[in-house]
């Protein structure tokens, strides 16, 4: 391909509008424009691919379901009573409040589908209970908070697994079974890292919360733990799909947030309304271009072409994968994920499928790949909320970080070469891949 051809150019072309602060899908809505000008087609195209891209994507309405309840969540009490929880059952321990943190992520996880939300709401409070008193620094906090917010995309529901499946046409329901043990893997291995990282430094030991006690933390933290129940309940039961379970989700959580814990008011709902309309603006607009560019993609044949290299270099499964690993971490670090996600992925999944790789685990490996490029700078968004949270610099946030990276990439290593550990959940319930 011609370093100046029409697609060349296109590629081009996104890239220096992103570089000049353009959203990257409002970049790639403008260069598809400029694509069909270039090759003399109807320039209408790109509104006709839109408009039936997101109007024949009804598992999309998933994501602002989603994003709401996670935005209820946060101005509830309910976050309180989950970290109350997490405390009663780990806080005892050596660098406690650090197993809060993981803890909290991995309960948050079951219920947002999204490592922003986590960071944003339940990590602010967590980071807020572990540098009080000068317990933990704030780089340390930051730094936890955000690698424990990776499993939030991972554990179901997870807005990155719900993007696969509309690229992949994997069903979304296996997929957000087969991210359970991925996540318990990471929560583990971030928690056995903290443990270490607490005896070397010697963190404090919190004061154990009485058995006596836990009943009643336990008994008013329920309505909240109840949530993941409900949701994946409701889609492996086959009662509801991920979309309308994401309406359940949306519903529950405004209920019993109004209701029964009362802490939500209509100035803090129409709050909530507000933002998670903002964040769904910011994932549809890079979803458009992403639809829309994907029509470049096909036009030029360019997953075709890419099989063929790959194919060329006689390449096994597990070859493959690593090279794809490579990739997607040196991208992640990059790029914000969703792009990679719907304009990279797209174009590796027929050499997975051509090589036989089950394209459940693929999505459970794509997606544990891109959330770890939350934390690794340069572009780590991650880090940035973190650092504006707590004021400290991305330096020292990055510093702490490195640890857990170690070990998350570890746990990365394994499930992509164990795909049993990833398929053996969904297998349970009937999965034949």
């Amino acid at each position: 391909m011609s370093f100046f051809s029409p697609f060349a150019i296109t590629v081009y072309l996104i890239f220096a509008l992103s570089l000049m602060g353009l959203p990257i899908g409002l970049s790639m809505i403008a260069s598809t424009v400029v694509y069909l000008f270039i090759t003399g087609q109807d320039m209408g195209i790109a509104a006709e691919q839109l408009l039936q891209g997101l109007n024949n994507t009804y598992t999309l309405l998933a994501i602002p379901l989603f994003i709401l309840a996670a935005e209820i969540m946060n101005m509830g009490s309910l976050t309180d009573r989950l970290l109350r929880f997490c405390n009663a059952i780990v806080g005892r321990f050596r660098g406690g409040l650090g197993h809060v943190n993981i803890m909290s992520s991995l309960i948050f996880s079951g219920m947002s589908g999204s490592a922003i939300a986590d960071a944003a709401g339940v990590g602010r409070m967590v980071i807020n209970m572990m540098t009080k008193d000068g317990r933990y620094t704030p780089a340390y906090a930051a730094a936890l908070t955000s690698a424990s917010a990776v499993i939030g995309p991972i554990i179901p529901p997870s807005i990155p697994l719900v993007l696969y499946g509309l690229i992949s046409d994997a069903s979304i329901g296996y997929l957000f079974m087969a991210g359970v043990v991925p996540g318990l893997l990471l929560a583990f291995v971030l928690m056995v890292m903290n443990g270490y990282l607490a005896r070397v430094r010697n963190f404090p030991v919190e004061r154990a919360v009485p058995l006596r006690e836990l009943p009643g933390i336990t008994w008013r933290a329920i309505p909240a733990l109840m949530m993941p129940v409900v949701l994946l309940g409701g889609i492996y039961s086959g009662v509801m799909t991920p979309t309308e379970a994401a309406a359940v989700a949306a519903l529950y959580a405004l209920l019993i947030s109004v209701v029964l814990y009362r802490s939500v008011t209509p100035v803090g709902a129409y709050r909530a309304l507000l933002a998670s309309g903002r964040s769904t603006a910011s994932i549809g607009i890079l979803i458009a271009g992403a639809l829309v560019f994907n029509y470049v993609v096909t036009r030029e044949d360019i997953p075709q072409a890419v099989s063929q290299f790959l194919t060329a270099m006689d390449l096994t499964p597990m070859g493959f994968l690593l090279i794809v690993n490579v990739l997607l971490l040196v991208l992640g670090a990059l790029l914000e994920g969703g792009t990679v996600l719907l304009v990279i992925v797209p174009i590796l999944i027929p050499t997975a499928k051509l090589l036989g790789i089950d394209m459940v685990h693929f999505g459970v490996v794509v997606t544990v790949n891109l959330m770890i490029g939350l934390i690794t700078p340069p572009y780590g968004l991650l880090l940035f909320i973190m650092g504006n949270i707590t004021g400290e610099s991305i330096k020292r946030i990055v510093r702490e970080t490195l640890p857990f990276v170690f070990v998350m990439l570890a746990a990365l290593a394994f499930l992509t070469y164990v795909p049993d550990a990833v398929l053996w959940l969904p297998r349970r319930f009937g999965y034949q891949g």
